[in-house]
């Protein structure tokens, strides 16, 4: 598997986790547990476009 779909999957998988715990703050009304999805959420889109990004430059 290649490092740039390495990359994706775990940006989507950082991303889900991140809605889920963004999810869980909102429901439970903990500002801390929200943002903390909120920052893991992005950081995984940011992630997922590292790893389309490298497959532009692999081919």
């Amino acid at each position: 598997m290649n490092t740039s779909t390495k990359d994706e999957i775990k940006g989507t998988v950082h991303e889900v986790k991140g809605k889920v715990k963004e999810t869980a703050g909102k429901v439970t009304n903990n500002p801390n547990l929200q943002s903390e999805g909120n920052v893991e959420k992005n950081t995984g889109k940011v992630q997922k476009k590292v790893g389309q990004i490298e497959k532009v430059f692999e081919k």
